[in-house]
């Protein structure tokens, strides 16, 4: 027999199951608290008791689609020996994962308005974000780049990470753009090689 604890946080889970899939379908807009509670398979107030607003289910949602897209780019950077090659094909992974519907819905699209710019890079830097100064400091342990501050870097390339995939979800051609700028990163990167 199930435990009180056990129920609450199977009717949490299918919450934010239902969720994500309603916000990556439609948008954080066209959603409504009927609609997860439908989805859950649950009374709307339901929702409400582990959710106080439909913007605090986007941020346990925003958290999961996170979680769940840092274990898939970690899985194509392990493929990688070289520091900086496993930055390079992480976050081509991201470009990749960011330019499909519910992804780049979530994370990009609905994520800065929803969560606000500074909770957005809050949560972002607790998973992808965070991977770059990790990264960096294992490519500087490795001879790959010059020591200097990591941060400063870090940011820096974070951001041209993040401005690159905004524009690589709303393009034309989403497949082509997205190779384009890992290809640019790729040079970015290469070009803070030792040489």
């Amino acid at each position: 027999m199930a435990t009180q604890a056990e129920r609450r946080e199977k009717t949490r889970a299918a919450i934010v199951k239902a969720a994500r899939r309603i916000f990556g379908e439609r948008g954080f807009a066209a959603a409504t608290m009927d609609d997860i509670a439908a989805g859950a398979r649950v009374a709307k107030g339901a929702v409400y008791h582990h959710f106080a607003t439909k913007e605090a289910v986007f941020e346990a949602v925003f958290e999961q689609v996170s979680i769940d897209l840092v274990a898939d780019l970690d899985r194509i950077s392990r493929a990688e020996n070289d520091p900086l090659a496993a930055m390079a094909a992480g976050t081509q992974g991201y470009f990749a994962a960011c330019s499909k519907g519910p992804t780049g819905q979530i994370i990009l699209r609905d994520g800065p308005a929803v969560l606000g710019w500074e909770r957005w890079r809050e949560i972002d830097a607790k998973h992808f974000g965070g991977k770059f100064p990790r990264a960096l400091a294992a490519a500087m342990d490795a001879g790959v780049i010059a020591r200097q501050p990591i941060e400063p870097l870090a940011r820096l390339l974070l951001g041209a990470v993040t401005e690159a995939a905004v524009a690589v979800s709303a393009g034309p051609d989403i497949g082509k753009t997205g190779t384009d700028y890992a290809r640019a990163f790729r040079s970015l990167l290469d070009a803070l090689r030792v040489r």
